[in-house]
């Protein structure tokens, strides 16, 4: 598995497969890396590297994810591999029919309405608790100093911090929305690229989630301010929604990938269109010399755009659902989806993608144990709305339920949402191979799939996995590909009856980390996405 031919891919690197023995920590901002480094070797595990650079990137990396976020997880360690689901619920006080009230016809993406219950700080602390070596406060160390110092803010980082906030100017109408902007635009503006932003409020409430194992975040102080806040501003949510929250440990789900076991959080996560998409496609056989073929990705686009229109239509919170995952991942299923890829663009039922805000981070020691996870605010800071003297973004997660009350993903009280965010894992015979990931709304099962075929059809080593050009499905025919997509291949797409559309710019196409073990001699090797300010700590 780690004996890929860096040669097969006709693209070169933008930087090289990164190797360590002793620990590695991936993600899309160096300092939160770094953080994740520190924290090995003060002789945390790669249980507490993962905690330390998720609150990490709540700070440094605040455009995508927050305090007031939701996280999921994947952790090997001691021969097995464990799920975490830590997504909140909505509040049991909303309804279709209150939201319906208030004037609105589909569920906003801003504001109160789409908050939902925050399940990071419970993730950070159900993982400290299970599996980590250090405690808590300790893990939420460097988080908590970059909080309270200051950082300077990378280039990606800024590019996404201004759009972030001019977009957020255009809704701040009220008082509700004031708290976002003291906190991401202290002066009136967002931080430029090399400036130092700190924020001492977000360091105290990381040092009291840290010291209460993050009880107060949800039944003590912390958790009355943002109830308090909610209510008086005409949410939803309560106190009792936050006291009744607890991360919940699952089973992960897979399918056999050509030998491989690749591994996804269960419904409400999409990480099961993954899957159903690799089903479809593991029918069809490719060589290594298929990688950049219009055949090779006219089946793609066909697998994914039928994966997609089974999970929008069925994938909700599990006690909801209408249909089983066995079901689902049957091969059955998976025969009867890929008899309807013919030689010519199919038009599925249609979906838009809306943009999105997501971290993902994966971490290795030299004990075997590695992390798969990812955490988000959703849509860049979330619903816009913060907590005044706390540093906590909310979330807007329940823009994704439908106010259509047949639906699968209908709103509904105390209900988790379809959610984008999904951590990858891949084994062989038992056997961890390694984390991975991609983030980015519903680029998420797409990032994976193109990963995994990547790997497994194409031999690539993990950073020219992450590397080769992506494509994106976004409604019916249409399909963007990135800008070093080769043309000719794009023009013979359109003879399939695909519509093309090269996007210059690559922020859609999601930000991916890789780490693979080998088991021979424990080697790690890691890649780390081009497309942002990516970065591999390691030694």
């Amino acid at each position: 598995m780690t004996n890929f031919d860096p040669l097969s891919n006709p693209y070169p690197s933008l930087r090289n497969t990164q190797y360590a023995k002793n620990g590695m920590v991936a993600t899309s901002q160096p300092l939160a890396a770094q953080a994740g480094l520190e924290i090995l070797k003060k002789g945390g595990n790669a249980i507490d590297a993962a905690i330390a650079t998720a609150a990490c990137l709540t700070v440094v990396e605040p455009t995508s994810n927050g305090i007031g976020g939701d996280a999921f997880a994947l952790i090997w360690t001691k021969g097995e591999l464990y799920g975490l689901n830590s997504s909140g619920k909505s509040p049991k006080a909303i309804s279709i029919d209150k939201v319906k009230a208030l004037g609105h016809t589909e569920m906003p993406k801003m504001g109160m309405i789409p908050i939902t219950v925050p399940g990071a700080p419970g993730a950070w602390a159900e993982l400290s608790r299970k599996f980590g070596k250090l405690p808590l406060v300790d893990a939420l160390g460097p988080a908590i100093n970059y909080a309270q110092n200051g950082y300077p803010i990378s280039p990606t980082l800024g590019k996404y911090w201004g759009r972030g906030v001019s977009a957020y100017k255009k809704i701040s109408n009220s008082d509700s929305q004031s708290p976002f902007e003291i906190l991401f635009a202290p002066n009136g503006n967002a931080p430029k690229i090399g400036e130092i932003w700190a924020s001492p409020d977000h360091a105290r409430t990381l040092n009291e989630i840290g010291k209460t194992n993050a009880e107060s975040f949800y039944r003590g102080n912390l958790a009355e301010k943002i109830a308090d806040f909610c209510t008086k501003n005409g949410g939803f949510l309560a106190a009792d929604d936050l006291a009744e929250f607890k991360p919940e440990w699952v089973n992960p789900i897979s399918t056999n990938y050509r030998g491989y076991d690749v591994w996804e959080i269960p419904p409400n996560g999409q990480g099961i269109v993954a899957l159903i998409a690799l089903n479809i496609i593991k029918g069809f056989d490719f060589t290594t010399t298929d990688i950049h073929t219009a055949k090779t990705y006219h089946r793609q686009f066909e697998a994914m755009k039928l994966a997609f229109a089974c999970g929008k239509e069925c994938v909700t919170d599990p006690a909801h659902m209408k249909i089983s995952i066995q079901d689902l991942l049957s091969d059955s299923f998976a025969d009867d989806l890929r008899k309807k890829i013919t030689n010519t663009a199919a038009e599925p039922i249609p979906y838009l993608p809306p943009q999105s805000g997501t971290v993902y981070l994966a971490t290795a020691d030299s004990e075997g144990n590695m992390v798969s996870f990812i955490q988000s605010n959703y849509m860049g800071f979330g619903s816009g709305i913060v907590i005044p003297g706390t540093g906590i973004a909310m979330q807007n997660r329940g823009a994704d339920f439908s106010l259509d009350p047949t639906h699968a993903n209908a709103l509904a009280g105390g209900k988790r949402t379809y959610h984008t965010i999904i951590p990858g894992f891949l084994t062989k015979d038992n056997n961890p191979v390694g984390p991975f990931g991609v983030m980015g709304g519903y680029m998420q099962p797409q990032g994976h799939m193109q990963v995994v075929m990547n790997t497994v059809d194409f031999n690539l080593n993990p950073q020219s996995a992450l590397d080769a050009p992506r494509w994106q499905w976004q409604k019916g025919k249409l399909f963007e590909v990135e800008s070093h997509f080769q043309t000719h291949i794009a023009q013979e797409l359109m003879r399939y009856g695909h519509q093309i559309n090269m996007c210059v710019d690559s922020g859609s196409f999601g930000r991916g980390q890789i780490i693979w073990r080998n088991n021979t001699n424990c080697v790690l090797s890691g890649g780390t996405e081009s497309r942002t300010d990516g970065h591999i700590a390691s030694f």
